[in-house]
């Protein structure tokens, strides 16, 4: 529980105060305006990237179901390109680096991978669990 509450504090703490302070560096050295540009230039590439990248997974979880595959593979894909989006539409540079790198499909493959290892680590441990939330009225 104790590890749970410092990841979230890294998550909603730690990152944007490490964005803010990238951001004032950089505000700094190349000015308010070029640094509010280069985050709406981020944003709006990141968002044609993320629904591109989007459609084409989705493309490919309809094709492995159509050949009768469950498409797990292009699940994780799909996840680590909503996060990305997600990361893109988040001001900051740190966060659009890695947002940007889950948008392109070959790094987005290593995270996939990483994923993959993590997942099939858990299950040997029997630290995997996995529910399923119903609503039947």
């Amino acid at each position: 529980m104790i590890s749970m509450f410092f990841k979230l504090f890294s998550v909603f703490l730690i990152i944007p105060l490490v964005e803010l302070y990238l951001l004032i560096k950089i505000g700094g050295m190349i000015g308010a305006l070029n640094t509010i540009l280069i985050i709406l230039i981020t944003a709006s590439l990141g968002a044609y990237m993320a629904k591109s990248q989007g459609f084409r997974v989705l493309h490919q979880i309809q094709e492995a179901t159509s050949q009768g595959r469950m498409p797990g593979n292009e699940l994780l894909h799909g996840l680590f390109v909503l996060i990305g989006g997600f990361a893109l539409i988040t001001p900051g540079l740190m966060t659009d680096a890695i947002g940007f790198s889950m948008l392109i499909p070959q790094i987005r493959e290593i995270y996939v991978k990483m994923a993959k290892e993590i997942i099939r680590k858990k299950i040997e441990a029997g630290n995997f669990q996995m529910r399923m939330y119903t609503n039947f009225r």
